[in-house]
């Protein structure tokens, strides 16, 4: 293949590197600044029930007379928030692991490696309901179930990357001059071991928005009344017989664009580790 035959390809790669860091940046604003920027509040009434999207209320409002554009971008608070929260702690607990399973090897790596299997072969939607459900349904408890469905991921991936990285040159050199295991693990071989799970949490972080949409959308996660994507979209769904469209399809896609927004910035981070 030319180099002119390659290059509309990489300008379509950089376009959706770039709306995909568009979509992330916006949603990370809105993960603060949202109800901060919404019209009306997201969880009082403003009277005028289930109207069609005007110039007063832009996506309209549901049977409560909630305004829906509010609710949508005060959102992502919650379905951003709880999927960062969940990435980066699966990401954290999972890297260790994965270093410890693939640096020191033995019975332990083994035993890792087969609790990790376990969990990986359970439907990850029917075990998030199970885990939320003898925990508790509430924020803290929703990170948690996640950051644990999750953290296998890392652990395979960082345990794979180091077992690459513990027979390098760099890590016999460190041994010859002294240096104890413990220090070679965590000092030479966790930090070059890292790049795939960091670029496989941009991912991690678009499922985990959407788990934590179905589950709210069976009432298995975030309480009413407040703005989540999934809650908004089980509401909706109840008025859509009766031709009202709009308390369901806004919610559904900001969640769309915004787990195509991560999804895109992990496809790039791939393409650059490659």
């Amino acid at each position: 293949m030319t180099a002119r035959q390659e290059h509309p390809a990489a300008a379509q790669r950089n376009i959706l590197l770039w709306v995909g860091l568009a979509i992330v940046a916006t949603s990370l604003l809105l993960a603060v600044f949202g109800e901060v920027l919404s019209p009306y509040s997201p969880v009082m009434p403003t009277g005028n029930i289930s109207t069609p999207p005007s110039a007063q209320h832009w996506f309209g409002t549901d049977a409560t007379g909630l305004d829906i554009f509010s609710r949508v971008i005060s959102a992502p608070r919650t379905d951003v928030t709880i999927a960062l929260a969940a990435a980066g702690l699966s990401l954290v607990a999972g890297s260790l692991i994965g270093l410890v399973a693939g640096f020191y090897r033995g019975s332990l790596s083994e035993l890792i490696m087969r609790v990790s299997d376990v969990i990986q072969s359970f439907p990850v939607f029917i075990l998030a309901m199970i885990l939320v459900a003898l925990s508790g349904r509430s924020t803290f408890n929703l990170v948690l179930a996640l950051a644990f469905l999750y953290t296998p991921i890392f652990i395979r991936l960082t345990r794979a990357e180091v077992l690459s990285q513990r027979s390098r040159t760099y890590v016999q050199s460190a041994r010859a001059i002294g240096a104890s295991e413990l220090r070679i693990s965590f000092r030479h071989v966790l930090p070059n071991s890292l790049a795939p799970a960091l670029i496989q949490a941009s991912v991690v972080i678009g499922w985990g928005i959407l788990l934590t949409a179905g589950l709210s959308f069976i009432g298995a996660g975030v309480r009413p009344p407040t703005p989540e994507w999934g809650l908004m979209i089980s509401k909706g769904a109840n008025s859509i017989i009766l031709g009202e469209w709009w308390p369901s399809v806004f919610p559904g896609l900001a969640i769309s664009l915004t787990v195509f927004g991560f999804a895109a910035v992990g496809n790039a981070l791939e393409r650059a580790y490659r």
